[in-house]
């Protein structure tokens, strides 16, 4: 069944109605950090990649300050970092609760597609991209990632907010529909879709005007009626279409949301969200003033201001004050030097205020480095636990859309491409989970770890003290050795299957149950020597 144009585009106008409560907002975070980032957003996101880049430069000028700027970018640096290392695996797959030793093979098949999917990742441009859709993350709180493929594997496309419309299915749930509109030239738009798919006042624009401007928008959105795998029944519907002819260009669908927006600071009831650019925006705006205030009386203070006589001699339009000029007076008191009244110290002062308030609140103080001597062991694990207290709150939302969506749709097309071989047995039927094992994770579950470790020391000494050895009957050693293993992310393939571990113990338990036969035989064999010889 052909999509209806028609409606998706009042679908796309109602779409449009609601993303203008969050549209200048979005302006005003981005001028004062990014303002080229943002200049889109004045065109209404239908303008050319640089048909509105000159606003942008125009912003980017009146932008007297680089602190919140240098900030964001801390700030996008450390939520790459943190959620998504390219150094380390950040993420791996399990199965869920089941008989121990039957879950060997599925966890290490999983640990293996796993490490796949890592590798798939991050040999792609998802570390370029990811860093791009971090900023906007840090800016507007939000962003959107389109993950498809091309020839040689993965590929990443950070798509600008400002061409972006949002919706959700269900009430407070994800993001799952995505409406971009874009421009492009009639001479792309026949080389994107094909001269017989474009309308006929795009293929005459082609030929006499081949840069001449096409509105397209792209719909992606869940299916209701879908019924199979091919394209145009896949659960997640895909339609390019003009919007002046309303001709559709090309329509598909997805096995999986290709588009991943993850969202900061949720607005409520809205599937818009606000970033924590926002929260500095009221520092930003006062320091760029105060700066701006600073900068003039600087330029008084350096070039002078002057009080003159009005004698019918001195003419204020003539006079050019400077080395070597000479001034015609009536007297030497005709002209005077007037002392600016500046406070400069305040100023100062309160620049600096604003500047902390600012690294502060997009948490750059803290993610940077500290000028003086080195910190110990025991303050980098306190900025660590303020960064997991600070950032903890947002790792859930960004778990759920940002990393497991990503995670499910990379994961889908290697499948699909035969990537993996041939799953276990153990796993048919089954479903299994993602373990995050990124470095704000890993701070997050070292909380579990730590209090495991100060269970079994405690454990251990009170056995110690007491001698009743009775008490290790209530912990399981084995289990809570397997569960440490697992918080602090330690690949399925260092450890080893518990069909082997009890295989290891059992033919431990006989070697020993013999050495101990053999102790008692030549016991009882050197008794019986003492008797004889008696």
């Amino acid at each position: 069944m052909a999509a209806d144009v028609a409606a998706l585009l009042r679908r796309l106008a109602a779409l449009k109605s609601k993303r203008t409560i969050v549209e200048n907002e979005w302006k005003k975070c981005y001028d004062f950090s990014m303002p080229m980032r943002g200049a889109l957003l004045s065109a209404g996101g239908t303008a050319g990649a640089d048909g509105n880049l000159s606003e942008g430069a125009s912003k980017k000028a009146d932008l007297l300050d680089s602190t919140a700027t240098d900030a964001v970018r801390i700030h996008a640096s450390a939520l790459m970092s943190g959620l998504t290392p390219a150094n380390s695996r950040w993420f791996g797959l399990d199965v869920g609760s089941g008989k121990e030793g039957d879950e060997d093979a599925a966890r290490k098949w999983l640990d293996e597609v796993a490490e796949s999917i890592w590798e798939q990742i991050h040999a792609s441009n998802f570390d370029a991209v990811g860093f791009d859709c971090c900023i906007d993350m840090t800016i507007a709180g939000q962003f959107a990632m389109f993950i498809g493929e091309n020839d040689t594997g993965l590929q990443f496309e950070q798509w600008p907010l400002a061409s972006c419309y949002f919706g959700a299915s269900t009430r407070c749930g994800a993001i799952d529909t995505v409406f971009r509109e874009v421009s492009m030239s009639a001479e792309q738009a026949v080389a994107e879709y094909g001269a017989n798919m474009v309308s006929e006042k795009t293929r005459e624009l082609a030929t006499m005007k081949p840069d001449e401007a096409v509105s397209v928008v792209w719909a992606i959105y869940p299916r209701k009626d879908a019924k199979g795998n091919q394209a145009k029944n896949m659960p997640i519907a895909s339609c390019h279409f003009e919007r002046d002819s309303k001709t559709i260009l090309r329509e598909s669908g997805y096995h999986e949301m290709p588009v991943v927006v993850p969202r900061w600071q949720v607005l409520p009831d809205s599937v818009y969200a606000l970033g924590p650019m926002h929260d500095a925006l009221p520092d930003a705006k006062t320091l760029n003033e105060v700066v701006r205030y600073v900068l003039a009386n600087a330029d008084m203070a350096i070039a002078g201001m002057w009080i003159a006589e009005d004698d019918g001699v001195l003419n204020p339009k003539t006079i050019r004050i400077g080395p070597r000029k000479v001034i015609v007076a009536n007297s030497v008191d005709s002209m005077k030097a007037l002392q600016p009244a500046s406070k400069f110290d305040i100023a100062v002062l309160e620049i600096d205020r604003l500047q902390r308030s600012i690294r502060k609140v997009l948490m750059a103080d803290q993610l940077t480095p500290k000028d003086g001597p080195a910190i110990t062991a025991t303050e980098a694990t306190i900025n660590v636990d303020l960064i997991r207290q600070q950032l903890g709150p947002m790792f859930g939302r960004m778990q759920s859309e940002y990393m497991a969506r990503m995670i499910d749709r990379v994961f889908g097309l290697m499948f699909r491409d035969g990537a993996f071989g041939n799953p276990p047995p153990e796993l048919a039927g089954r479903d299994f989970r993602t373990q995050y094992r990124s470095p704000i994770a890993r701070s997050q579950k070292a909380v579990d770890v730590a209090a495991m470790d100060r269970y079994e020391a405690a454990l251990v000494n009170e056995v110690a003290g007491t001698g009743k050895t009775e008490l290790l009957d209530n912990y399981d050693f084995n289990k809570a050795t397997r569960k440490r293993a697992e918080l602090l992310g330690v690949p399925a393939e260092l450890l080893v299957d518990q069909s082997d571990v009890d295989a290891t113990r059992e033919q431990r338990s006989q070697q020993q149950q013999a050495q101990q036969q053999t102790a008692m035989l030549t016991q009882a064999a050197g008794a019986m020597a003492g008797k004889v010889a008696a």
